[in-house]
């Protein structure tokens, strides 16, 4: 009897001593360890991958903006902002999306088939809106000019970045509204293209946000004006 009585504590103090040992080393060890390497070799991304302006954080260069007008009065779905580059349509593109307008609510696809009637109906209300928005006088907007990725959402529904050809598409009517050259803004567009990766993995990219800061700085008035 006193045999397993001490046979029993033993065991029960060889398991506490090594979850204190494991509590201690998987819980505050190896963490503050990669925390620590991580902050020292990549502190950007391991902060987030923050976008500063002015000094202050206004974003992630992983997470993609809406760039609209304030709601008007009765109004559910407010209108694009058009002196600003505009993004991929947010998560969805309906009205019944869980992640519209890019709200950190959830992350996600519309799950909805390529021949869903509801859909299709998104992607062709996306480009008309698309070819009224980019249309300015002496550069009309084709529907076939449309590129895909200004009509659907990606697979997170929080894509950051958009192609060059929608980039360059959006380029005369950011021009107008800005009252800027349009070669100087496709000057701008080009230089904030980013091209594949490794020069074979994936597709050239422009970070909306980043364009859009960099459109800002050239909008404003020189310091002291």
């Amino acid at each position: 009897m006193n045999t397993s009585v001490s046979n029993a504590a033993r065991l029960l103090a060889a398991g506490l001593r090594a979850l204190l040992v494991l509590t201690v080393v998987t819980g505050i060890v190896y963490p503050l360890a990669v925390t620590g390497v991580a902050q020292g070799l990549f502190p950007g991304k391991a902060n987030g991958s923050e976008t500063k302006a002015d000094g202050k954080v206004v974003g992630s260069s992983l997470i993609g903006q809406s760039y609209n007008l304030p709601l008007k009065e009765g109004q559910e779905t407010p209108e694009p902002d058009l002196k600003w580059f505009q993004g991929r349509p947010a998560n969805g593109l309906g009205s019944n999306s869980v992640n519209t307008q890019y709200e950190l609510i959830l992350s996600g696809a519309t799950n909805r088939s390529a021949d869903n009637p509801e859909l299709l109906q998104w992607v062709k209300d996306a480009k008309a809106a698309v070819v009224k928005d980019n249309s300015v006088p002496g550069h009309p907007v084709r529907p076939s000019d449309v590129p895909a990725d200004a009509v659907t959402s990606s697979g997170s529904g929080l894509d950051p970045d958009i192609s060059p050809r929608y980039a360059d598409l959006q380029v005369h009517r950011v021009a107008e509204k800005n009252g800027l050259p349009a070669d100087r803004v496709q000057k701008l567009v080009d230089e904030h293209t980013t091209p594949r990766t490794l020069g074979f993995i994936g597709e050239p990219r422009v970070n909306v946000l980043d364009l859009n800061i960099a459109l800002k700085d050239l909008v404003a008035p020189p310091a002291g004006h």
